[in-house]
């Protein structure tokens, strides 16, 4: 069966952007272009990035400014094909068998049994499914295995499932699929010719202070401006986890409610634990901003 038609949603990397902008997330140039690049390719997008970065925000804001349906599919170790794509739901097999008993052969049955009813899709067999557009977020492919890895860049290569009882499913629609990886493991060879690439760093201190300003309502330029200034500070130590953007957002909001204008140390000492997460992190960061009173 033919691929699917691609079906390009941007007209343009300025749309992009302002799309993505009106749905909440702020985006450059950069981050645009292979966007709209992946859309006119009908390539898969993987964005890999620091935790925290907005690589997940990113699909589900896509799904929002597009009038989507986001189909996610979590990645985590011992995932499969019954997570992945699709399982029986046997209980209610078993249920019909018994139902059936004496009543059926069972060819007959097994024909029942193994249709649509019994069917339950996962989220990758519901994307390629689905009538409806749709952004399909492979979240944390790092996390699966190789042998599961190879599965979905299977269905990622020929958009097409094949269920023996039933056969072989094919989309009707291409959806726009986006992998995000935090690189705790090197992905395949493969499955990164298959996608378009997009590393997302921590943004400049400009992107940050705007990303700050759209996000919190009420916030001051000037402690905006202060925030970031600190938290980039911060990143520029060795951590086990540096502060991420939602982090940075969480820190202006905890100041904003406590209608906090100016940071000063005592103030940064009391709320530094909404930055870092980690005690020698946090005895770091103090010693670093040469401040006192985060220690137990």
């Amino acid at each position: 069966m033919p691929m699917p038609p691609i079906e390009p949603r941007f007209d343009s990397i300025e749309q992009v952007t302002e799309r993505l902008r009106s749905a909440g997330y702020l985006t450059d140039r950069s981050i645009a272009t292979v966007v709209y690049v992946a859309d006119h390719l009908g390539k898969p997008l993987l964005v890999e990035g620091p935790a925290g970065v907005g690589k997940t925000e990113l699909a589900k804001t896509l799904a929002a400014a597009l009038g989507f349906e986001l189909i996610r599919l979590q990645c985590y170790e011992g995932v499969d094909e019954t997570k992945t794509l699709y399982e029986w739901n046997y209980k209610k097999q078993l249920l019909r068998i018994q139902a059936s008993e004496g009543r059926s052969s069972w060819d007959e049955l097994s024909d029942d049994i193994f249709s649509e009813p019994f069917l339950l899709e996962r989220p990758v067999l519901k994307a390629i499914r689905s009538v409806r557009p749709t952004v399909l977020l492979i979240d944390e492919v790092d996390k699966l295995d190789l042998e599961a890895e190879a599965l979905l860049l299977e269905v990622l290569s020929d958009w097409q499932v094949t269920i023996p009882e039933m056969g072989t499913v094919s989309a009707a629609r291409m959806p726009f699929v986006v992998l995000t990886s935090n690189n705790s493991r090197e992905l395949s060879e493969a499955l990164k010719r298959r996608c378009l690439y997009l590393y997302l760093d921590y943004p400049d201190a400009e992107r940050e202070r705007a990303i700050v300003l759209e996000r919190v309502p009420g916030i001051e330029r000037g402690l905006a401006e202060r925030i970031v200034e600190i938290v980039r500070s911060i990143r520029g130590i060795e951590l086990k986890k540096a502060p991420s953007i939602a982090e940075t957002l969480d820190w202006a909001r905890t100041l904003v409610h406590l209608q906090v204008r100016d940071l000063d140390p005592e103030t940064i000492s009391a709320t530094l634990s909404v930055l870092v997460k980690f005690q020698t992190d946090l005895d770091r960061a103090a010693d670093h901003l040469k401040l006192s009173g985060t220690r137990p």
